[in-house]
């Protein structure tokens, strides 16, 4: 079975990344209103679009309103600009030109969601003047406000491996289809968008995603953090759904954006991070089944749980070469553990 639907949801954290019209002398930011009527705000998928084509060095499709319509211009061909194989076109002809008139279609190969905030927008504000400028001819100043909304936002591309470089009878090269993807990807991994003065690192904290059969957004809509915690069961759920998305699904975490997201290196990360009221354990069988465990306990309770090494992981020997080590200096033929040349101070504490 042949995986040709890519897709990847990814999380990054931003700061007032997309306005809206504005109000008056406010400057609003892009804005929905969920279930639970908090407003989250969000950037775009078209100015995700945007910065993607400009940094990829795309935006050089050649463009008309002969029509009457701001398009790609007819002669435009996927061969030779990548923004239209990947994002798609439009482009209509009027009667004079054609004797049918219409349009001729592309739909978009890389589908973008728009980037929606994990946290909720609380109505900050920020208050803006240009009193610096005025005061040099004695002027009145202006003054303004700007919505501000520093947050968690998650998007998710989905690209349809099968449709890249192909349109109609156009058929680019393999070479060439797997460098717009690679490079379309690295422009992803590096993200940014200039807003306000600004310049916003849109760079992954987190992604999941893989290749797979079906060509489906499945982590969409499927990423949520509470208290700074990633709901890692949520996700879970989604990779265990299907043996394809098991078998095919990758994660990223960049450590110190969630609360949950450290490895446990030894028995004391592992002490340290029991030592509260309310866990979460994810348990994984032998052959691949992931139970998610909610424990609640006293503060100071143990798990119960035994490891075959009494630090977890394995004991650190002296990689130093003396001369005068008395370990290198005992004779052979003695029991094993005595040639361990023990440099572990974590067994002091145990």
């Amino acid at each position: 079975m042949s995986r040709n639907g890519l897709t990847i949801t990814i999380v990054f954290l931003a700061e007032s990344a997309n306005y809206g019209e504005g109000v008056g002398n406010i400057s609003t930011l892009k804005k929905m209103t969920r279930g639970n009527y908090e407003q989250y705000s969000y950037i775009s998928r078209q100015a995700l679009r945007y910065n993607m084509i400009q940094q990829l060095g795309w935006d050089t499709t050649p463009v008309d309103g002969k029509s009457g319509v701001v398009q790609f211009a007819p002669s435009a061909s996927i061969v030779d600009y990548p923004e239209i194989d990947l994002f798609g076109y439009m482009k209509t002809s009027s009667k004079e030109d054609d004797k049918k008139g219409g349009a001729m279609t592309r739909s978009a190969v890389v589908r973008l969601s728009n980037a929606v905030a994990l946290e909720p927008y609380k109505s900050d504000l920020e208050f803006l003047t240009n009193m610096g400028l005025a005061r040099r001819q004695n002027l009145e100043n202006g003054i303004a406000q700007s919505e501000i909304h520093r947050s968690l936002y998650t998007y998710t591309i989905t690209i349809d491996l099968d449709r890249i470089g192909v349109d109609g009878d156009i058929n680019i090269p393999s070479e060439e289809k797997a460098d717009r993807v690679k490079k379309f990807l690295d422009t992803v991994m590096f993200l940014y968008r200039d807003i306000k003065g600004r310049r916003e690192n849109l760079s992954p904290v987190f992604v999941v995603g893989g290749r797979y059969s079906r060509k489906n957004p499945f982590f969409e809509n499927r990423i949520v953090v509470e208290d700074s915690r990633l709901n890692v069961g949520l996700i879970s759920e989604v990779i265990n759904s299907n043996d394809d998305i098991k078998d095919n699904t990758m994660t990223g975490v960049m450590s110190g954006i969630f609360t949950n997201d450290k490895e446990i290196k030894d028995v004391f990360d592992y002490r340290y991070m029991i030592k509260d009221e309310y866990i979460e354990v994810l348990i994984r069988k032998s052959y691949g089944e992931e139970w998610l465990l909610e424990i609640e306990k006293d503060y100071d309770d143990d798990l119960g749980v035994e490891f075959e090494n009494g630090l977890m992981s394995d004991y650190r020997s002296c990689t130093n070469k003396c001369i005068f080590c008395f370990i290198d200096q005992m004779p052979p033929g003695m029991r094993e553990t005595l040639y361990f040349k023990d440099d572990d101070s974590r067994l002091s504490f145990l």
